[in-house]
């Protein structure tokens, strides 16, 4: 082994100890998609980082997406799919889809990679032991042609009301690791597909996690080509009206603020394309994406 090497393999090491150290017996909740769910690399990266965590002590709780995939199962079927305000709407024969996909799937896959890389990882949706309550989701529309708001009922698409963590803290104290497909149930015993963002950081909230981590396809919140990190809030509202945080990334800094105001410590939006995301953001000095904190 070439003496360079050894000194690199030894600085990474040593950066990574205190980290360890610090997180051991703590939950982590990651919330797991875009590119890292699709590239065949970044997924067998991922599985190896979650049992990583889970070896080395800490408690990795996994939430994952899946719109592609719901997609192109729903174009093989001939079903074209509705949005509003970036929201799928699902009738009863498309909620069979999702369901089919995310908890079967999908959920199935996650399950098969981490276990295949040494954890033991167990597949639920938020229907399984009553994790996930839900409520439908209405949006209202105001419409020139209308006097009054016109109601957009989107079906099968809900929103949390309550996490029943019973189920989770079982797993965690077994040493298995919780992979969750975001369907919960409502009061009436609807099905209802739920955004897996809001999901993890409803979750994260409940079970008091260290911390909360997204996985998207930017490197994290960026101005004028610099990646920003360390954001409290205040630097938070700056960026949002000053438009520097806009778009696809304002609902997740909402999702990561709203657990971290529920109690998370630390929230992180992080570079799901980057090899190994979640292991260099955690236990590197540097990281890979936009650490947002109290």
């Amino acid at each position: 082994m070439k003496p360079i090497k050894s000194a690199n393999i030894a600085q990474v090491l040593i950066e990574a100890l205190p980290y360890i150290q610090k997180f051991t017996r703590k939950t982590i909740v990651i919330k797991y998609g875009g590119n890292a769910m699709v590239d065949e690399k970044l997924k067998s990266s991922f599985a190896r980082d979650v049992v990583l965590l889970k070896l080395v002590g800490i408690n990795p709780i996994i939430v994952h997406g899946g719109g592609p995939q719901i997609e192109q199962m729903l174009e093989k079927l001939g079903k074209k799919s509705k949005f509003v305000e970036g929201l799928r709407v699902t009738d009863s024969e498309t909620m069979d889809v999702v369901e089919m996909v995310l908890g079967g799937l999908v959920n199935k896959e996650i399950v098969h990679l981490i276990n295949q890389h040494g954890g033991h990882a167990i597949g639920i949706t938020g229907k399984d032991g009553g994790l996930i309550h839900a409520k439908k989701i209405k949006i209202t529309c105001q419409s020139p042609e209308f006097d009054e708001p016109e109601i957009i009922d989107l079906g099968h698409v809900g929103e949390v009301t309550g996490i029943n963590p019973s189920l989770l803290n079982h797993l965690a104290e077994e040493q298995f690791i919780p992979v969750i497909a975001p369907i919960g149930i409502s009061e009436e015993g609807e099905t209802l597909n739920i955004n897996a963002d809001i999901v993890a950081g409803k979750i994260a909230a409940v079970l008091g996690a260290e911390k909360l981590i997204l996985l998207t396809n930017t490197a994290g919140v960026k101005k004028e080509d610099q990646l920003l990190t360390g954001l409290k809030h205040k630097e938070i509202e700056e960026l949002i009206s000053s438009g520097v945080i806009n778009a696809g990334m304002l609902p997740k800094i909402n999702c990561a603020w709203d657990a971290i105001s529920s109690g998370v410590k630390t929230a992180h939006i992080i570079d799901g394309r980057v090899q190994h995301a979640v292991l260099l953001e955690l236990f590197t000095d540097q990281g890979v994406g936009t650490l947002l904190h109290s």
